[in-house]
């Protein structure tokens, strides 16, 4: 485990470059202030990464970031908004305690219940990219993207046309209500196909049910069956 001064980079910090990122970005972006001090340097411990990179520098200097009217919501270290950080969030998921190697690294979710993790080797996509798990097909899809480049495509990349097939006429405003621990419950999904789409029904539930219901946990379940096994 590397203690927060071997964290923190002041010569190097990615953080200005991540600013840049979202400055030249075409999507709507907000950066939620970090918590206080305690919190956010425990969050940077947690995750073991340094300020020199886009995800610890996220995780330091923000409380999250959320995109395009909320719709997209990438982890730092929580915030009212989005009470969730990064590390908080994959405890219990992908690992169990401070400092393991998991197996994949949940950083971003959206309003439409799906998830991005960054493959460590247990999603067996392609290791240190950013996968999907789509709520329509219930299963993980290769990005293709590292985070830096998940990040990119975040602030700039077509996000109506990804999400075609997962919005509903007037989302935004329902979006905009949502906390940042829930996530809509959508049916039906839309189609692309569709020439004319009534608005599907939506409830609100918390992500941590939807995650539980739809992925599963892994980790847990090693753990379950490694209890029940004695």
């Amino acid at each position: 485990m590397k203690q927060l001064h071997e964290l923190i980079n002041r010569d190097d910090p990615a953080w200005p470059l991540v600013q840049q990122w979202i400055a030249g970005g075409t999507n709507r972006v907000e950066v939620l202030p970090p918590p206080d001090d305690k919190i956010r340097e425990a969050a940077l411990v947690a995750t073991q990464v340094t300020t020199k990179s886009p995800m610890g520098a996220i995780i330091y200097e923000t409380g999250g970031i959320l995109v395009d009217h909320g719709w997209l919501r990438i982890l730092g270290s929580g915030h009212p908004r989005l009470p969730r950080s990064l590390p908080a969030w994959n405890l219990g998921r992908s690992f169990v305690k401070s400092g393991q190697q998991p197996p994949f690294l949940l950083c971003a979710d959206d309003a439409a219940g799906g998830f991005f993790a960054i493959d460590g080797g247990g999603l067996e996509l392609e290791t240190g990219k950013v996968c999907y798990f789509a709520p329509d097909t219930f299963a993980w899809e290769n990005t293709g993207l590292g985070y830096s480049q998940f990040l990119n495509w975040s602030f700039q990349g077509d996000l109506a046309s990804y999400y075609e097939t997962l919005r509903w006429p007037d989302w935004e405003q329902d979006v905009r209500t949502l906390p940042g621990d829930h996530v809509f419950d959508v049916y039906p999904f839309l189609k692309s196909n569709a020439s004319a789409v009534a608005t599907p029904a939506l409830e609100p539930v918390a992500i941590s049910e939807r995650y539980e219901l739809n992925v599963g946990c892994p980790v847990q379940c090693q753990l379950a069956s490694s209890i029940s096994a004695r």
